[in-house]
């Protein structure tokens, strides 16, 4: 197996992936690993809440999001504990990839996808890719705070583990601020790039030496 196919209920039309470790590494080797039918539009990730067209002119941009809804415009992030979301609607007419570490979620990186994309959150179909399990991501105070002083329902995503030290499930930390966004069909979410070892790189894990996983999503052909 070289990379993961999420098992949701998209059009036939939209194609998305997430590689594994050592699936690749060298952009130009995605592409013939997986056919795809263009460079994928690459971004300079910077943890924001900044999100661009999927166009070739945007290529290494700094953002954290991507969306298109023409067709073979490939949205693509990488990630190696943050959380990589792939989204589309349900006509098929539109796709997004999103890099969410906990510093983006709090910035509001999903809603800022969301509001680029202008669909009601009852046609969107989101899946959760793989991320750093609950049981391993640690963080100090400022992290719960940054959340829980945005939105107090947000605290039952954490589990205190010490004084000031607490686990951090990203995976529901993102389900919350979906729903928020009226989005329920939401799938994925069981992985742990930290424990997975076989399957995930971890830059905690591996104390910052480490690869990278690739996520992609674009719409193969025309949908109408």
């Amino acid at each position: 197996m070289t990379c993961i196919q999420p098992n949701w209920p998209a059009p036939t039309t939209v194609k998305a992936y997430t590689t594994l470790r050592d699936t690749w590494h060298e952009k130009h080797a995605l592409i013939s690993l997986l056919q795809l039918p263009t460079e994928p539009v690459w971004l300079h990730q910077i943890h924001s809440n900044r999100v661009i067209p999927a166009i070739p002119e945007h290529k290494e941009h700094d953002a954290d999001a991507s969306f298109t809804d023409q067709a073979k415009h490939i949205c693509i992030v990488t990630t190696a504990d943050c959380l990589p979301l792939l989204m589309c609607n349900k006509q098929g007419s539109m796709v997004a990839a999103i890099h969410a570490g906990w510093r983006g979620l709090s910035a509001g990186i999903i809603e800022a996808t969301l509001d680029q994309l202008q669909q009601r959150g009852e046609d969107m179909l989101v899946w959760l890719g793989p991320a750093i399990g609950p049981e391993k991501f640690e963080v100090g105070q400022d992290v719960y705070d940054a959340f829980v002083s945005q939105h107090p329902p947000s605290a039952t995503a954490f589990t205190l583990k010490d004084k000031d030290q607490w686990l951090a499930n990203l995976y529901e930390l993102a389900k919350i601020r979906l729903k928020l966004q009226g989005i329920s069909h939401i799938y994925g979410g069981n992985f742990c790039t930290y424990t997975q070892k076989e399957l995930f790189y971890s830059y905690r894990r591996d104390k910052g030496k480490t690869g990278r996983m690739a996520s992609l999503i674009w719409i193969a052909s025309d949908y109408k």
